[in-house]
């Protein structure tokens, strides 16, 4: 995520938020978001809004997650929406959303669904 210029901009419980500027490193040749960089933060908002339930010393692991890209994603930046949508002893399924932001309007880009596994740290 840092990599990106990603930032977690908001953690609860099950949720988690995460923004990525516009800047021509996460662009494509059209100067909408890349397709990489949307998937990417949606997976990272997803994951970490799954270890905010799990307990002390637990990390995660994607097993599957499915994006559909619904508009071109513009804006000032994105904003992905991790939310848990079910938290197991193994699995957990999330709901991911990202919304490309302009101006301080909010447009539904993408939309998808995640399956994670915890794992303890070594």
């Amino acid at each position: 995520m840092a990599h990106l210029g990603a930032r977690i901009t908001r953690i609860a419980p099950g949720c988690v938020h995460i923004e990525l500027p516009s800047r021509p490193e996460v662009t494509q040749q059209h100067g909408y978001f890349h397709a990489g960089a949307t998937s990417a933060v949606a997976d990272g908002a997803g994951g970490y809004a799954a270890l905010t339930l799990f307990p002390e010393g637990a990390d995660v692991l994607t097993l599957e997650y499915k994006i559909n890209l619904l508009s071109p994603a513009v804006g000032d930046h994105l904003e992905a929406v991790g939310t848990v949508l079910k938290s197991g002893r193994t699995l957990t399924v999330c709901r991911l959303e990202v919304f490309g932001v302009e101006g301080g309007r909010r447009r539904l880009v993408a939309t998808g669904q995640q399956t994670l596994i915890r794992i303890e740290r070594s």
